[in-house]
């Protein structure tokens, strides 16, 4: 699929390659693939700064900030403010919720990152962009979305936890399952034919339920 397509369906989907750009963010002008480099990367976007809920996120994300390093994630926030207006609200939040915004937000006044990956939701608000968080591989592939609505705020444990199956899974070509958080059990990828069907029979450390269906530990 070629790119002027990924723009004109309005949002990159899981599995494509995440719309690079160039921002002026709080620290600075960034290309974004240049600046994720190799690592994983989650962009989120909020609606407005100076506004409640998302006060809670953007602190929220920050005071977890090492978790994410952990984890080889750098984040970057969005919204379609002035980068006076996120300068002054990073102040205010450090003033008023004793947190310090250790990561860039883009000031994107000219919506064109918003456009690229599908964050203004007319029929949602037509003056803000609605909460969205991509998760992005060290290839720069889209490998997770997740929307919100206006007047909910974001799940960060969900978040780490999302970060921590896509890692562990792709590391040792395994599913997670519902529910899935470190330490449990995984899925081992089902039979893709008869001989596969023989073989997970000789592994005793798996959980089995059905031939299809067999968990084992890490």
């Amino acid at each position: 699929m070629s790119h002027e397509e990924q723009e004109y369906r309005g949002i990159p989907r899981i599995g494509d390659k995440a719309p690079n750009f160039e921002a002026v963010t709080t620290e600075g002008s960034i290309d974004f693939h240049d600046w994720k480099k190799d690592k994983w990367a989650i962009l989120f976007s909020h609606p407005a700064d100076f506004t409640p809920v998302c006060s809670t996120e953007m602190t929220g994300f920050a005071k977890r900030s090492a978790e994410f390093d952990e984890r080889k994630t750098k984040l970057i926030g969005l919204s379609i403010d002035s980068i006076h207006s996120h300068l002054a609200w990073r102040e205010n939040l450090k003033k008023i919720l004793d947190t310090e915004i250790n990561f860039p937000i883009i000031a994107d006044l000219d919506m064109k990152v918003s456009q690229k990956y599908g964050l203004l939701h007319p029929n949602e608000s037509a003056t803000a962009t609605v909460r969205a968080v991509f998760v992005i591989d060290p290839k720069n592939v889209v490998r997770a979305i997740i929307y919100y609505p206006l007047n909910v705020g974001r799940n960060l444990d969900e978040v780490v936890r999302l970060v921590d199956a896509l890692q562990i899974t792709d590391k040792h070509s395994v599913a997670a399952p519902v529910d899935w958080k470190p330490g449990d059990k995984v899925i081992v990828p089902p039979p893709k034919n008869v001989a596969d069907v023989a073989e997970r029979e000789k592994h005793d450390e798996y959980e089995r339920f059905d031939f299809y269906l067999n968990k084992k530990s890490l």
